[in-house]
């Protein structure tokens, strides 16, 4: 391989055990049980996936190739285990990545959450690191303004609730928003914490701000951007209104699965799926349509067809000014919003229409 060569890799692992197991190795996926796959997880080497072509930036006419590599751990066991073993198995995972060539790697799903979000990794390693988190950020509050859109709602005079609205990604989130909606409710642990974010938004002048402490007034909000550090679910059916549309940005997720199953008239997505530019091809079915990415690794790929291999997203900040940078390298480069995704399924246009179908007759009621 040329050393002029643009390159990257990602690294994705097991998010549900059975079904993920089965795409790379169909008869372990089938026979063994989850509990056992979570169990030998650890000691599962680090997986090469597959070599990724055709990636060719519409400003450059520039291309990119990479590779997908697994680490084999389970959330329940990156969840579990103590950091410094979950680190040990990412950084193995890493040098793979090094051994290929790659110039950047990118963290995906869980395997950028553990600890201190990628720093002690990137320590460990000779190629940069980026968890994604930026470009998942600037995708996130472009889906959720696009899903509000094909729901019926009007930004300027919806109430937008962030859960986690203290934290880094939250608090970029709402500077995001502030200046198109109608108002802003934060919600965290405590509301001392949220003061800060409520106080730069207010200076701005851009729209009005409540701060909470209760997830029970998410009742109130037509849009949701959530994303907290909680272990388990926080968002259950019963705290959503008819037609709220819920971004769930978090890992672990901060939304019950019973919300999609109990509550037709709510709009769940986590992030939007990604269409990376060029003729791509994977060569890996990790549940997508055919082109789209996760935006985390949209992040990688944009970042190797601008040639700017750096940690550009580590840690557990993310800055306003990384996520406007990033949305407008992927943009030049030729990355567009693809679709809504939950739960780890494409979100069809038809189920969205049914959703509106569903809302209003639940506020007719």
């Amino acid at each position: 391989m040329s050393n002029e060569e643009d390159s990257f890799a990602f690294i994705i692992h097991p998010i549900d055990p059975k079904r993920d197991v089965s795409r790379k190795f169909p008869f372990l996926g089938r026979t063994l049980p989850i509990w056992l796959i979570n169990f030998l997880s650890l000691f599962f080497p680090p997986i090469y996936i597959s070599e990724i072509r055709g990636i060719r930036s519409q400003a450059t006419g520039g291309t990119a190739k990479g590779w997908l590599i697994a680490c084999p751990l389970t959330p329940d066991r990156m969840m579990s285990l103590k950091p410094a073993i979950v680190y040990r198995k990412i950084v193995q995972t890493g040098r793979m990545a090094e051994r290929l060539g790659a110039k950047l790697l990118g963290l995906g799903a869980f395997t950028s959450v553990v600890g201190d979000g990628g720093i002690t990794i990137s320590n460990q390693l000779d190629i940069p690191v980026t968890t994604g988190d930026s470009y998942t950020v600037a995708v996130a509050v472009e889906a959720i303004e696009k899903a509000a859109a094909m729901m019926g709602q009007t930004l300027s005079s919806a109430t937008v609730a962030v859960v986690g609205g203290a934290g880094a990604i939250g608090a970029v989130c709402v500077q995001m928003l502030a200046p198109k909606v109608g108002r802003i409710i934060l919600i965290g642990r405590t509301k001392e914490k949220l003061q800060p974010v409520a106080r730069k938004i207010e200076a701005a002048g851009r729209c009005n701000v409540n701060l909470s402490n209760q997830i029970s007034d998410l009742k109130e909000a037509h849009l949701i951007i959530t994303v907290t550090s909680a272990v388990d679910a926080i968002i259950e059916p019963h705290h959503l209104r008819p037609g709220a549309v819920v971004c769930d940005v978090a890992r672990p997720r901060d939304v019950s699965r019973q919300v999609v199953e109990k509550r037709p008239d709510v709009l769940v997505i986590e992030g939007g799926m990604v269409q990376v530019p060029g003729e791509v091809d994977f060569g890996f079915n990790f549940g997508f349509p055919e082109k789209m990415a996760f935006a985390c690794m949209a992040e990688t790929i944009a970042l190797s067809l601008e040639k700017r291999y750096e940690p550009f997203t580590l840690g557990k900040t993310v800055q306003l000014s990384q996520v406007m940078t990033i949305d407008r390298i992927a943009k030049r480069h030729g990355f567009t919003l693809g679709g809504f995704r939950s739960f780890e399924k494409e979100i069809p246009l038809t189920q969205i229409e049914q959703v509106k179908i569903h809302a209003l007759a639940a506020s007719e009621r």
